[in-house]
């Protein structure tokens, strides 16, 4: 079955990016393919900043990638307002989404190293022929906590981890962007400086009027930043709950696998890699289990889990769960 079901989708009227049924496939060594992403849907809207959660291998960042088209997904659809990103021509696209920007996980590989700051900040509006003052330059820098003064004339290798990814956000709010998508944006820098770099994403998004995609591994940085998260396993979508009620509204044997796996004494700075180990391997994604693809691990597994692919459905107010075996109405007892 192609889609993991479009029922948590909110009205068009109302979002700002809609995704549907994307799917994203590479081809492998012998002839296989990667299913990184497998017919997953997601919205956003104006304001709010969406949590995308899963362990290493999930299809998370290959999935904010094929949002912004880098490279363009396998089949679906990427709507930013009423505008098509799939499906049209080169030219179309770098157009349409000069209105997203994305922060990658390594801030340094992806500054250009030959170029000073005050360049890289202007370079995008100058891509599209902007005139770029030095007063522009300042005031964003300004804004994500950088001093011009200090950081002018530098390159990238001249600064630090954290003051290399301020100056990827201020490079990408110089395009003025309505969606600001974050791939794991603070994994490789030093943990007292994650929780400076996380209070600016959060300072950004208000000052500019933001919404954000944040794509992340660690359980207590989505859910301090996020209004909802979505829960991903082996490219697919187990469960869309509220931020605030992750704790104690989680229902797919997943998701409790990885609150469970956070060490309550240092649960703010673990990240939920310890649930591979858990409950088992990650299938291969050249090769990924029929029905649902978390039952090889699933301690509620049933022979439906393995023919029949498990649909979202709503369980509460804002709580779309994909699972026969938990939650109202589920087909079997948990």
């Amino acid at each position: 079955m192609a889609g993991s079901g479009v029922a948590h989708l909110r009205p068009e009227t109302e979002r700002v990016l809609a995704v549907e049924d994307l799917v994203v496939q590479f081809p492998a060594k012998g002839g296989h393919t990667v299913h990184a992403v497998s017919g997953i849907s997601f919205d956003l809207l104006d304001g709010e900043t969406l949590g995308i959660l899963g362990e290493s291998g999930c299809g998370k960042s290959s999935a904010g990638r094929a949002v912004m088209q880098l490279p363009p997904p396998t089949s679906g659809s990427v709507r930013l307002g009423d505008e098509e990103l799939t499906g049209v021509t080169a030219q179309t696209v770098r157009e349409r989404r000069a209105r997203m920007q994305m922060i990658f996980q390594d801030p340094v590989s992806s500054l250009n190293p030959r170029r000073k700051v005050k360049d890289l900040v202007a370079e995008g509006p100058r891509i599209w022929g902007r005139e770029v003052t030095r007063e522009q330059i300042e005031v964003v820098l300004r804004a994500v906590g950088l001093d011009p003064a200090v950081v002018w004339e530098r390159r990238p290798h001249e600064l630090s981890g954290g003051q290399c990814q301020r100056l990827c956000i201020a490079r990408a709010l110089m395009l003025d962007p309505q969606v600001l998508i974050c791939d794991e944006p603070v994994s490789s820098l030093d943990v007292s400086v994650q929780a400076q770099i996380l209070n600016l994403l959060e300072d950004t998004k208000k000052r500019y009027g933001l919404s954000m995609v944040f794509i992340a591994h660690d359980l207590a940085v989505v859910k301090n930043i996020s209004d909802r998260i979505m829960i991903m396993y082996l490219g697919k979508v187990c469960e869309v709950v509220p931020a605030g009620d992750l704790a104690e509204r989680a229902l797919h044997p997943y998701t409790r696998l990885l609150l469970e796996s956070v060490p309550e004494a240092t649960a703010s700075e673990t990240a939920i890699g310890g649930a591979q180990r858990a409950g088992g391997e990650l299938p291969s994604p050249l090769n990924p289990p029929s029905g649902c693809r978390f039952r090889p691990r699933c301690p509620l597994a049933t022979e439906e889990c393995a023919t029949v692919e498990p649909q979202l459905r709503q369980v509460g107010e804002g709580h779309f769960l994909a699972c026969h075996n938990s939650g109202p109405g589920a087909s079997a007892a948990a």
